[in-house]
């Protein structure tokens, strides 16, 4: 049961490999496949402009908390590498654990005062109340999304990746053109099968599977020739999971737009405001990018795919 002091207040107002290995892997950014990914200028609730809101409002005793003192954050379980370490999010390993702890720690939270609850991916974004202040879970910010949340300003650019077996015959492919007649798979759901079909948009249908685990060992077994995830996960994957793996290459969608992850939000929550005050705090100190390197720092040295 939701706790009736919130309500009341709403209705006012890349890890190292051997920190990873005892891990499967699930994808990640999933949405629905009409979802159409956008920056987040829209969709998203922040303007990056930062200051916009009252400090003073901004301390846990004046924020509108699903539990009184309390920052309660949602996410999915298990929680992957390399947005959280030993399937702990509390532990603050990994990109998304240690973005969620500094968004607390600005917003003047102490670490024991942040409540970690589990939410399946697919249910974070569906219409109606939250149990949670916020969810962290590699979520794709989308204005289909948008019309039953509210979402942060973003706090990762996501690119998608092509992982194929070395020797492949796609293995050189230096554009999206060139992948045109390869078998492709992805999870069921994901912004990852959204790419293979709006940008890629093979000659054949792509093999869908329920995670990308399903997928990896579709691309072990011959079964497709190249799988897509997002960029860490595909750091994840060719390190971890395969032996003969290797990214081909990175792209976004071909809309011109960046395809960015949010914190998500009950529709309408003010708490949006002072976390998107944190974030853009976050962001212009260097914590974010700080972040970043330490947990996806692989990511800058893979070629785009034209």
């Amino acid at each position: 049961m939701r706790p009736c002091t919130r309500v009341a207040r709403r209705r006012l107002g890349v890890a190292a490999t051997c920190c990873l290995a005892a891990l499967a892997l699930a994808a990640c950014a999933p949405v629905d496949e009409s979802d159409d990914a956008t920056d987040g200028s829209d969709a998203g609730s922040g303007d990056g402009d930062g200051g916009a809101v009252d400090a003073a409002a901004c301390t846990p005793d004046q924020l509108p908390l699903y539990a009184d003192g309390r920052l309660t954050v949602a996410t999915d379980k298990p929680a992957y590498p390399p947005w959280f370490v030993d399937n702990d999010p509390t532990n603050g390993n990994g990109y998304e654990s240690a973005v969620a702890y500094a968004v607390a720690g600005e917003l003047g939270f102490a670490d024991d005062e942040v409540e970690w609850v589990t939410v399946p991916f697919n249910a974070s974004y569906q219409p109606g109340a939250k149990e949670f202040d916020f969810d962290i879970n590699q979520i794709s910010i989308t204005a289909k999304r948008a019309e039953s949340v509210t979402f942060s300003r973003g706090y990762y650019t996501a690119a998608q990746a092509v992982i194929v077996q070395e020797g492949s015959d796609f293995a050189d492919a230096t554009s999206v053109a060139d992948l045109a007649d390869a078998t492709i798979g992805a999870q069921v759901g994901t912004t990852s099968l959204t790419a293979v079909t709006d940008v890629i948009a093979p000659s054949d249908a792509p093999a869908v599977y329920d995670d990308t685990n399903a997928a990896t060992n579709a691309l072990e077994n011959g079964q497709v020739d190249a799988i897509v995830a997002d960029l860490p996960s595909a750091f994840y994957i060719t390190a971890v999971q395969l032996d003969d793996g290797v990214i081909v290459g990175q792209f976004q969608p071909d809309t011109g737009d960046t395809e960015q992850f949010g914190l998500l939000f009950e529709q309408g929550n003010p708490l949006v405001e002072c976390v998107d005050t944190a974030l853009d705090t976050l962001d212009s100190d260097g914590t974010l990018a700080r972040i970043e390197r330490r947990w996806l720092s692989d990511v800058v040295d893979v070629p785009e795919l034209s």
